[in-house]
């Protein structure tokens, strides 16, 4: 089956379309009768399609009774549903960019990450993530336990059935972050993960110097019904590339990694020589 055309902020405009009809109370085919429309028309809206007016959406919304900001922020969606690629700003609080990556992530059907400076978010523990946010520019205090919260939440996309690559960097899992026992019990943490024989874990070694991954880290996800999709995170903000020579170019880096990295086997073998 050919995969869809469809954009990760089309998407995410689907699920806000979703939210505000299950908070409604209506279902799709009740809003449908009062809208006038095709069932499958309410249909494509919440799984991203489009095909409708900006209008069109304004009714739906006003039918569900969506509070202003809802309304604001589905809106805004639209209008750049037709978009290859999607630039995140975070506002208040967790950053946005961390609840559309969890989004995305639920849908795909492989995650490949490579991370350069710290352990691959996937595998942090809630002590990691602190010491790692208490240390950021961008994080508020009085936003660390959400975001530690929003972070675990990534660890519930581990289910059979779907494939995780990670590659990281040796100097990554060498950053003593939050101190001694803290990276004893991360490092005791990822060896625990790495049991699952569809999560895989590769180190590209310190000694070979410089290597395919110099430009920074940054998450490929795979999926069986759309086009692949590659977010980097930055400072303040996140990006989704959707382009065909973006996604050419990120895919030459793994593949390079892929033979600079030591094999899972060997990279077991290193985490268990850290811990001694």
């Amino acid at each position: 089956m050919p995969k869809r055309n469809s954009s990760v902020v089309g998407r995410e405009f689907g699920n806000g379309v979703r939210d505000a009809i299950e908070q409604s109370g209506m279902t799709q085919r009740g809003l449908a009768r009062q809208l006038d429309w095709q069932e499958a028309k309410v249909s494509d809206l919440v799984q991203g399609k489009g095909g409708v007016t900006e209008l069109d959406v304004v009714r739906l919304l006003s039918y569900c009774r969506a509070p202003y900001a809802d309304v604001e922020r589905i809106l805004a969606l639209y209008r750049e549903s037709r978009e290859k690629g999607w630039l995140l700003f975070p506002e208040d609080g967790v950053p946005d960019q961390v609840h559309s990556l969890i989004s995305q992530e639920r849908l795909a059907s492989r995650i490949t990450v490579w991370s350069m400076n710290l352990v691959p978010g996937h595998l942090q523990i809630a002590a990691y993530i602190r010491a790692a946010a208490e240390k950021s520019a961008k994080i508020k205090p009085a936003d660390v336990d959400a975001l530690i919260r929003a972070k675990l939440d990534r660890q519930a996309s581990f289910q059979p059935g779907r494939e995780f690559v990670f590659y990281a960097h040796e100097q990554a899992l060498r950053l003593p972050v939050g101190g001694p026992e803290v990276m004893r019990a991360q490092l005791t943490h990822i060896q625990l993960v790495l049991m699952r024989n569809y999560i895989t874990f590769r180190i590209v070694p310190t000694a070979i110097g410089a290597h395919a991954g110099l430009s920074g880290s940054f998450t490929r996800l795979s999926f069986d019904r759309y086009e692949p999709v590659v977010f980097i995170e930055s400072q303040n903000s996140g990006l989704f590339l959707e382009d065909k020579d973006s996604l050419a170019c990120y895919a030459e880096v793994l593949k390079r990694l892929d033979r600079e990295a030591l094999d899972a086997e060997q990279s077991r073998r290193l985490i268990t020589s850290m811990l001694v």
